[in-house]
């Protein structure tokens, strides 16, 4: 028989195990590589035992990170996990968790966020990303599009929360992120980092709303907002720098408008039927 090295092993069988060996490791690799971060895991029923699991963890690596910033050691020990406001319903091992304080508020369920670094997500040439068109002066509204700047925003009771003032874009990918909203009966001055020099004025309270989860109206431009109350924009949380906004800023925004989708009512954390 041609190709073969004994009666029974010829070499598209040793071709074929040697591709099933080689796609074997590569799947141990790969699954060791994705436990850079977020490992060892945490476990509810004891906080000392170290979770990871087969294979272990790979072997410290160095990544140098762009825009000056200091390089990342992977793994690492993570930062610490804020104190979760909640308990489990019982004492059962995976129960559900109750909040036991504001759930919106406290970083529970649906409005849960992660901890990032307080630096603003970067375009490649070193400029924040995503900022207001006050400072994106080169970004306009298309004039088929509506343009909710001036227009009232309304929370999911249907009273209003306020006006939009301006639109955050991103840079990098040339799209609404977005909406600033100065909230209605909420005064407070926005440019109160110290030292801090920018475009923003004082006035009404001014928080940023997820365009994702903002419903622009085609005829008139108002904007109507399922996740909260119009009571509710009085706490979400703001921003540090009015004209920029941090990855942290991003997650905790974010969450705020994800915990309304369960909290924002007590109606919305009961069962449907």
């Amino acid at each position: 028989m041609t190709g073969a090295i004994t009666g029974y092993i010829d070499v598209a069988q040793l071709a074929l195990y040697a591709f099933w060996l080689f796609f074997l490791l590569l799947v141990l690799y790969l699954h060791r590589e994705g436990k850079r971060e977020g490992y060892p895991l945490l476990t509810d029923a004891h906080r000392n035992v170290r979770v990871v699991g087969f294979p272990d963890l790979p072997d410290t690596k160095e990544y140098l990170m762009p825009h000056g910033q200091d390089s990342v050691m992977a793994p690492r020990q993570d930062p610490a996990e804020y104190e979760m406001a909640a308990s489990p319903l019982d004492g059962t091992f995976g129960s559900a968790y109750h909040p036991t304080g504001d759930p919106m508020r406290d970083g529970v369920g649906p409005g849960a966020w992660a901890i990032r670094p307080q630096v603003p997500d970067m375009t490649i040439d070193g400029q924040p990303k995503i900022v207001p068109m006050r400072v994106a002066t080169d970004f306009a509204v298309n004039e088929k599009d509506p343009d909710p700047r001036g227009k009232a925003v309304y929370g999911l009771d249907g009273e209003k929360a306020g006006e939009v003032v301006d639109l955050w874009v991103d840079r990098a990918e040339p799209q609404v992120r977005y909406l600033e909203v100065a909230c209605s009966g909420f005064h407070a001055p926005v440019a109160d980092t110290e030292g801090y020099e920018g475009t923003a004025e004082a006035g009404p309270r001014r928080v940023l709303l997820p365009i994702t989860l903002a419903r622009v109206s085609g005829k008139d431009g108002t904007v109507r907002v399922r996740s909260i109350k119009a009571e509710h924009f009085a706490n979400v949380p703001t921003l540090a720098n009015p004209d920029q906004i941090t990855l942290q800023e991003e997650d905790q925004v974010c969450a705020y408008y994800g915990g309304g989708t369960l909290y924002a009512t007590a109606e919305r954390t009961e069962p449907l039927i």
